[in-house]
């Protein structure tokens, strides 16, 4: 019996595409029938189609070239965003040339001047073989008046393109939220970028285009800010302003409690002082009993004293015992430490007790 070859076998390589250096890791006998280095693939990162560089996804989902985010996360980190006229201030042209050699190996050196960085984004912009905007009709961008017709001739680009344009816009709307430190607002970066994302070879309609551009990017600016306000989560505004308000809280309730032990204090104060004014009263009190008793006259209320003495009065007719206790009512009786003492009536007059 006779046994014959193997069918349907499958042999499976895990190789990895460099873009400089072609397929990696490829099995020796496939090597004659694939090219080491794919034809496409670019020595240079600049004024080449993104069909030849190595692409990769944004935070929002967009696909565009791996230096384009290289580039942007490096000028994020130095906090290009908060320097003054980010974008509109070009770099140093020997730093430039230097920075885009290193660009071309595939890495970004350190310590590398932000304007540099941003200048190297609209040079990358710039010199692409066909400009972003430039699949788009002319007529229509021409005829766009508001900021409906905007946005409806954008949706005419291509899938590349269109990832290519909103990471640029996003890149400027997060220029532009910095805008009271870095003075770049939606129209200077509106302004800068519109060179760089198309290029009209006719010179009539050049500079009419160029502002129709300028509109644009304005407008798809401004409008992504205002979605970022939309869809901003309130989840962290309420979270913050919680903390805030448990923070009022509780300095408010620090401020009670020093309120609290502040009057806690003044009543302990007051009731000493009143039990101290209560004790001279009873310190009072009992001297003029102890002189009621003591004494040859008789302590009387001022008005049963007065009522008293003109009944006695009337009935002796006697007008000396009259002017004197009208006299002793009148005169205010103070004793040595100012306060008022009862009145006292003469007894050889009243009588004695």
């Amino acid at each position: 019996m006779d046994i014959g070859g193997p069918t349907d076998v499958q042999h499976v390589a895990h190789v990895t595409f460099d873009r400089f250096n072609g397929f990696l890791g490829l099995p020796s006998e496939f090597e004659p029938d694939v090219p080491k280095k794919a034809p496409s693939a670019s020595a240079t990162v600049f004024g080449v189609s993104t069909e030849s560089m190595q692409l990769s996804y944004d935070s929002r989902g967009n696909c565009v070239p791996v230096i384009l985010l290289l580039l942007q996360s490096r000028l994020y980190d130095q906090g290009g965003l908060q320097v003054e006229g980010i974008f509109r201030i070009t770099g140093e042209n020997s730093e430039e040339e230097y920075v885009r050699e290193q660009l071309n190996k595939g890495m970004i050196p350190d310590g590398i001047d932000v304007h540099c960085l941003a200048g190297l984004i609209k040079a990358w912009f710039r010199e692409l073989p066909r400009g972003v905007l430039d699949p788009l009709p002319s007529e229509q961008v021409l005829q766009c008046e508001s900021d409906e017709d905007f946005v409806k001739v954008v949706r005419l680009l291509p899938q590349t393109e269109a990832s290519l344009l909103n990471w640029a816009i996003n890149l400027m709307a997060d220029v532009v939220q910095f805008e009271n430190v870095n003075k770049m607002n939606s129209r200077n970066l509106a302004l800068v970028f519109a060179p760089n994302m198309s290029q009209m070879k006719d010179p009539l309609t050049a500079l009419m285009y160029a502002v129709q551009v300028m509109k644009l990017l304005k407008c798809l600016t401004e409008k992504a800010l205002r979605e970022r306000e939309v869809t901003s989560p309130p989840v962290d505004i309420r979270s913050s302003n919680e903390a805030k308000d448990g923070e009022k809280k509780a300095d408010n309730q620090e401020e009670d409690e020093e309120e609290e032990e502040g009057d806690g204090d003044g009543v302990y104060i007051i009731e000493e002082v009143d039990s101290e004014a209560e004790g001279g009263e009873k310190e009072v009190d009992n001297e003029e009993e102890e002189e009621e008793q003591d004494g040859d006259g008789v302590y009387i209320i001022e008005e049963e004293a007065l009522h008293i003495i003109r009944v006695v009065a009337d009935d002796h007719k006697s007008e000396s015992l009259k002017s004197a206790c009208d006299g002793s009512i009148t005169s205010d009786s103070k004793g040595v430490d100012g306060v008022v003492q009862p009145l006292i009536c003469n007894p050889d007059h009243i009588g004695s007790k």
